[in-house]
């Protein structure tokens, strides 16, 4: 198949890169390819490509340059979030509070803890998938040390109540970490209004490179009675001040920069040119099709983001059904794709196993047009028509 011609609508899995940051990387390749600790003039112009880049990225979220570190991926900020904070402030306390909708990335970590002498409370959701701050407040002890909260939902798109997590967790002087990967670069963030300490971001998520991470650490010096909350988990050089060892990956970080500065520049007009597009299948699909329904929250959800339950046929033969006229799209996380489980993350919010089984995830990004979201609608609803004849869960509907 020709992949001009193919309709890719599986941004949330991840994103093309936008040609004006594969420019800027190709270029960046060989002019930064100097290591950024050395000291001749090589390695200092690499440096000071890595301190704009470090200004850039801040930027987005309202932070100071300093409180921006560089990882390998979400999923490697993710972990240093959770792991550094539980290990570095373990003898304050041994409490975490997560939520039970978290993507791998926060929740594997949070397992691991609570086999090793850490208590989690994996909160619950609604039918939409927020958490009730509630239950939240509740939930807290004097043992609690961090709240790890996703700022929205890779799978059903649902938007938290990061302001209100914020602003108890201040009250309460404990560590906030939100999972951002699918938020930054989308919907406005600003850590300092939202009391966020801690924020994982990803490269590859706004038509950045793969292989190239954030996480925002607030100023940590300004906690009461400590100097760092946080502590490494990899040991060896003392790149990205002693916190994240391994020689940086300059070029790669630079393209970041660049996939920051325009998903700053045009967050405005995609939103609502998104929004649009978002509602539009959200309609036409639920007016075409019967016995099917919407996951996450009608409105406070990602601009991009569609989760659909069509009921009676598998979610993975819609899927390669929609290959096969040129379309792709998703069953739920990329991560857990090839996993036969349900969705976690449907099923916390209450779905029954064959519903979940039966979702779809249609994600649309920068690149999508409405002449390919038309193509969607129009190959769509024959595709579940033919599935449903075929489904022996049609059979035992009826």
């Amino acid at each position: 198949m020709n992949d001009s011609k193919y309709v890719y609508l599986d941004y949330a899995a991840t994103t093309p890169m936008d040609p004006r940051v594969i420019e800027v990387y190709k270029n960046n390749i060989n002019e930064y390819y100097g290591n950024s600790s050395s000291l001749h003039s090589i390695g200092q112009k690499a440096a000071k490509k890595l301190v704009d880049s470090r200004e850039i990225v801040a930027s987005l979220i309202n932070a100071e340059r300093s409180d921006i570190f560089f990882t390998s991926s979400g999923t490697e900020s993710d972990n240093l979030a959770i792991m550094g904070v539980a290990l570095k402030n373990k003898k304050r306390g041994n409490h975490i509070i997560t939520s039970s909708i978290e993507h791998h990335a926060v929740e594997k970590p949070c397992e691991y803890l609570e086999k090793n002498g850490f208590e989690v409370t994996f909160l619950p959701v609604d039918k939409y998938g927020l958490i009730n701050t509630k239950l939240l407040e509740e939930a807290i002890t004097d043992n609690t040390i961090l709240i790890s909260i996703m700022f929205a939902n890779n799978e059903i798109g649902t938007i938290e109540p990061i302001k209100e997590i914020g602003t108890i967790a201040k009250h309460h002087n404990i560590i906030f970490h939100t999972d951002a990967v699918q938020a930054f670069g989308k919907i406005p963030i600003d850590v300092n209004e939202l009391n966020i300490d801690l924020l994982s971001a990803s490269a590859h998520k706004i038509y950045g490179p793969k292989g190239v991470g954030m996480l925002y650490i607030r100023n940590r010096g300004n906690r009461e009675g400590s100097g760092k909350f946080i502590q490494p988990l990899l040991y060896g050089g003392g790149h990205e001040r002693d916190l994240r060892p391994s020689t940086v990956n300059v070029p790669g970080i630079s393209a970041f920069a660049k996939a920051v500065e325009l998903a700053k520049e045009e967050m405005s007009n995609e939103l609502k040119r998104l929004t649009t597009l978002r509602d539009k299948i959200i309609n036409s699909i639920t007016n075409k099709i019967d016995n099917c329904f919407l996951n996450g929250h009608p409105t406070t959800r990602l601009p991009n983001n569609v989760n659909m339950s069509i009921q009676y046929i598998e979610g993975e033969s819609m899927v390669l059904d929609l290959d096969f006229e040129g379309i792709g799209v998703s069953t739920g996380s990329a991560c857990s794709s090839k996993s036969l489980d349900p969705s976690h993350v449907l099923l916390a919010i209450g779905l029954k196993p064959q519903d979940a089984h039966g979702s779809l995830r249609i994600t649309l990004g920068r690149f999508t047009t409405p002449q390919e979201v038309d193509y969607f609608l129009e190959k769509f609803p024959p595709i579940v028509q033919r599935l449903r004849k075929l489904s022996p869960l049609t059979k035992e509907k009826s």
